[in-house]
């Protein structure tokens, strides 16, 4: 298999896997789009033979696409053979079918060869044939299926069905063949033949639609829109949403709608903010008291990790189901107290025991951890208390063993339910399921379990300058790392997430955005267009257009002063909007402090807001006027039983120098006794990501004020975890 642009390719094959032939056919392909010359930009990130087994090949897909590489291309597997089974691997592994590049790959080779048909790259036909008029297909259906049914079903050499209707004359012909082009997540997956030169010309016939399609799966409307110009001009625009529902797309089609926004007289913007200036406690409030559930659903237990609980959970059987031994040992009656003892049988855990004759005085039934206890036993003596006295079989059998301590009644049994009683609230309603949560629901034999649904995230990017991290970069732009890195902070907190692109800085361009975040997401994150520039137009176009209410649009806090929450009623279901500062730190703290903890009550947690730890300076530590959250590292070294943090004025240049960019300050926090080492992350400026990277808290300064405009060692701060630690 190949990867690209990542572009990453398989090879599926037995002896290539195993190095009994050369991957012609994978060298011929890495060597055209190492050469740019069939898909611009495109370059072989990963390549590897797989075997023709599907479990496999199946792996290798699905970890690929996990490694977020824009196209897989595999080689072979798609013949006749028995072993030819990467269509079905791919199929069992895509998410969406992705037919027209099949068709126009079958289309290709067909004019060179028809013994194309042996290779199975056609997923489905459907043809339409009448009395009078053979064949009315899709105009991209090749010349050479325009025949007579029995033709097509002979030079398919699939698998075709024939049905009549009631209208004149028609049979409609469904040729079903087992290639499979698809999408995998945002993973573009194109199965080729095995050999060189039809791989080779698959390849050519559907390359220069690969950079668009990856470009529309992606959602890289910047891209998408300058492909729609080349090909159509301006009209692109305006037929976009028939493009869009030609390919099906996740994201909602574009509203092609004019703002009711001005933005035209520049000279009377407003150059002072209306809003009141709120504390982080009281906007923190604000968002949670509007942030709801959203309603329950039914889940596999095995999928419910990190979910919550919308039910109690009752135990169904008791644990254990019966008397259990504790011990290794031997099953005896208390009152005979120690000396020898006939051996009966055994009783084993996990083995339904036999109907055994009673338990008689002077009897015993040796028994292991977890069996069930004889009925007329009431005690177990662990074998380390026991010595064999008489044995039968050459040693396979135990005939008599004394008991060297006297027992007492009840001694290593565990009653029936002492773990769990039937009846027993195992689970209670709002639970977070952990690992052991789910272990505990296997217990009881709960396999479906009733959740909090998940709100969906639409994360938004607005800004001229702002470009996707796939492109050559311009003049004048810079990379959108915001909606990488807020869509990936969602993702690993377990929220479902969707990109909805870049918007220009103009009121139609962010309405049409936002109404399409609106109709696909439950809470829309936006960065970018909420301070006081001429182009910050969110909160105009959210009153103004879509008619939301603003709850704040001020913070007093550093980074992240100009925070905008605000809520609207969007097709019949309340939507909750953030709008945060477009510098990537202010942006990554605010989601912290505002936006997980809004999906976590929409998600049912109890607790939604992130842990936060005491320590105290090391070091004098100079304040800001306005409450700051530094960046900060998290350790605890030994020896060390203070809590302390630090926090020490250096060069900067000569830390750059030193460190190759990454700054360090040292802060030293404890909690509980435990020595805390903090690591606050360089240069703290909003638009300073690195500060942000490997970060697991932040640690929360006061404001400055005339009295108190440092903090002195020793003082307390407050440390926000925000990852592992």
């Amino acid at each position: 298999m190949l990867a690209l642009s990542p572009l990453t390719a398989a090879v599926v094959s037995d002896r290539c896997s195993e190095n009994k032939a050369e991957d012609k056919s994978g060298n011929n392909l890495e060597d055209l789009i190492q050469s740019k010359k069939l898909i611009p930009n495109g370059e072989v990130a990963v390549r590897y033979c797989v075997p023709d087994v599907k479990d496999e090949i199946k792996t290798y897909l699905k970890v690929w696409t996990d490694m977020d590489v824009d196209v897989i291309l595999t080689t072979g597997g798609t013949g006749f053979s028995p072993r030819d089974v990467t269509p079905e691997a791919t199929q069992e592994v895509i998410h969406r079918e992705a037919p027209g590049l099949t068709i126009a790959m079958i289309r290709k080779s067909l004019e060179i060869t028809p013994h194309a048909m042996l290779s199975r790259l056609v997923n489905l036909f459907l043809l339409r044939v009448y009395s009078n008029l053979w064949v009315e297909h899709y105009s991209y259906i090749p010349d050479f299926y325009r025949k007579p049914p029995a033709s097509v079903a002979m030079l398919a050499n699939a698998h075709v069905m024939l049905s009549s209707s009631a209208k004149d004359g028609e049979i409609e012909v469904r040729i079903s063949v087992g290639a499979v082009c698809g999408i995998r997540g945002n993973t573009l997956i194109i199965n080729l033949p095995g050999s060189t030169k039809a791989s080779q010309e698959c390849l050519e016939s559907i390359a220069m639609s690969i950079p668009h399609a990856v470009s529309v799966m992606r959602n890289r409307i910047l891209d998408v829109e300058e492909t729609h110009q080349k090909m159509h001009g301006d009209s692109a625009t305006q037929n976009s949403h028939s493009h869009h529902h030609h390919h099906h797309h996740h994201h909602a089609h574009k509203v092609d709608q004019e703002s009711k926004v001005d933005v035209s007289k520049v000279a009377r913007r407003a150059r002072t903010s209306t809003y009141p200036l709120l504390d982080v406690d009281t906007a923190q409030r604000i968002v949670l008291e509007h942030a709801e559930l959203i309603g329950t659903e039914t889940v596999k237990f095995k999928e419910a990790l990190g979910r919550v609980l919308a039910e109690n959970v009752l135990a169904k059987d008791p644990l254990p189901p019966f008397p259990a031994s504790i011990k290794d040992g031997y099953a005896v009656i208390a009152s005979d107290g120690a000396g020898p003892r006939t051996v009966l049988g055994d009783s084993t855990a996990g083995v339904k025991p036999s109907e055994p004759a009673p338990l008689k005085r002077g009897q015993c039934v040796r028994i292991n951890t977890g069996a069930p206890v004889p009925a007329d036993a009431d005690c177990v003596v662990q074998v380390e208390d026991t010595k064999l006295l008489k044995e039968g079989d050459d040693g396979q059998t135990e005939l008599e063993v004394e008991i060297l301590v006297a027992p007492t009644s009840g001694q290593e049994i565990r009653p029936v339910g002492s773990d769990i009683a039937l009846g027993q609230l195992v689970l209670a309603k709002g639970t977070h399921l952990g690992p052991s949560e789910l272990g505990l629901l296997a217990t009881v034999g709960v396999v479906h379990v009733q959740v909090y649904k998940l709100p969906c995230v639409t994360v938004l990017s607005t800004g001229n300058e702002l470009q996707d991290p796939g492109r050559p970069l311009e003049t004048g732009c810079i990379r959108d790392s915001n909606k990488t890195t807020l869509v990936s902070l969602m993702k690993e907190a377990g929220f479902p997430v969707i990109d909805a692109g870049i918007a220009r800085d103009n009121p139609k361009a962010v309405l049409s955005k936002l109404k399409e975040a609106l109709s696909t997401g439950d809470v829309i994150v936006t960065t970018g267009s909420v301070s006081m520039g001429e182009r910050d137009i969110l909160r105009d176009v959210l009153i103004t257009d879509i008619g939301a209410t603003v709850h704040y649009a001020r913070v007093f806090m550093k980074p992240g002063k100009p925070t905008t929450f605000a809520t609207c009623d969007y097709e019949g279901r309340k939507k909750l909007i953030l709008g945060l500062p477009g510098n990537p730190v202010s942006a990554t703290v605010t989601s912290h402090l505002y936006v997980l903890p809004a999906l976590r009550k929409m998600a049912g947690h109890p607790s939604p807001l992130a842990t936060i730890i005491k320590a105290t300076t090391e070091e004098e530590v100079a304040l800001d006027p306005r409450p700051e959250y530094h960046r900060a590292i998290l350790s605890w070294p030994e020896g060390i039983t203070i809590p302390t943090a630090k926090s020490t004025a250096c060069d900067q240049v000569c830390l750059i120098k030193y460190l190759h960019l990454r700054l360090y300050f040292w802060c030293i926090h404890t909690y509980n006794n435990k020595s805390v080492l903090g690591y606050v992350l360089g240069n703290q400026i909003s638009s300073r990501l690195l500060s942000c990277s490997a970060a697991n808290c932040l640690l929360i300064l006061p404001p400055r004020t005339d009295s108190r405009k440092t903090l002195a060692k020793g003082e307390l701060v407050d440390a926000m975890i925000i990852s592992r630690i």
